[in-house]
């Protein structure tokens, strides 16, 4: 990420800020990095910081964070934790909203992630654009999904399918409006879909105006149930 900053913003008081906890053990650089970007913003900043596995629950209860940062590993050794390590930190602070980092020991870590109770999922592409997004849409109570990874999900989502009648009305979208109807059956709003895939938000309403004329849709429960019905997304994605 890049972190070519001069100056911190005005802003809200601390207390007024989301505050955000990074338990980035491992890559003491990357966590640096990241305090930045977020430190930098004019509604967040970097509460605490973990250096050790073995203090990250303490820490976590102790400044009761809106937002945890988490390195996807376990607390206890070797091998892949992720799912035991998310669990571990939401119990130790159940009103924090946890954005895990993509981890390569697992060959679906955005599902593995979600399953366990993350509210969100960076990949190591992500740009400090795209965190802040993530910190965001979390604190809002929305689960948020890299372009990336819904990209991905779209791409494999048409590999598997068979093929289908070209009247569909799903076949009739686009890469974009399929991007788009992910998100907003996430809960994305349309200033969250703008963000993150670096749209106006005037374009993300017209694309979203579409996919809701062309598949005969009303509001976001008929979205989600379209999604799921598809098999687009499931409740362990949601």
């Amino acid at each position: 990420m890049t972190t070519t900053r001069d100056s911190k913003p005005e802003g809200p008081p601390e207390a007024a800020r989301l505050g955000v906890m990074l338990a980035i053990v491992d890559f003491p650089m990357l966590s640096a990095a990241l305090r930045d970007v977020i430190d930098h913003e004019r509604d967040m900043c970097v509460i605490a910081e973990a250096t050790s596995r073995d203090t990250i629950t303490e820490q976590a209860k102790a400044m009761n964070p809106d937002v945890i940062v988490l390195e996807c590993e376990g607390f206890g050794g070797a091998g892949c934790s992720t799912y035991d390590a998310i669990e571990t930190v939401r119990a130790a602070s159940p009103h924090a909203k946890v954005i895990a980092l993509d981890c390569r020991c697992t060959t679906e870590p955005f599902s593995v992630v979600l399953k366990a109770g993350a509210h969100g999922f960076l990949t190591r592409e992500a740009l400090d654009s795209d965190l802040v997004a993530a910190v965001r849409s979390v604190a809002a109570g929305h689960t948020y999904v890299s372009p990336a990874i819904v990209t991905r999900m779209v791409d494999t989502y048409v590999r598997k399918t068979p093929e289908t009648s070209a009247e569909e009305p799903y076949e009739q979208l686009n890469d974009r409006e399929r991007q788009i109807l992910l998100l907003a059956a996430m809960g994305h709003t349309n200033r969250d879909i703008a963000r993150s895939l670096r749209l106006s938000e005037q374009t993300v309403h017209y694309n979203r105006a579409n996919v809701m004329e062309k598949l005969g849709l009303h509001d976001r429960v008929d979205l989600l149930r379209f999604t799921v019905r598809r098999g687009l997304l499931t409740p362990s994605t949601l």
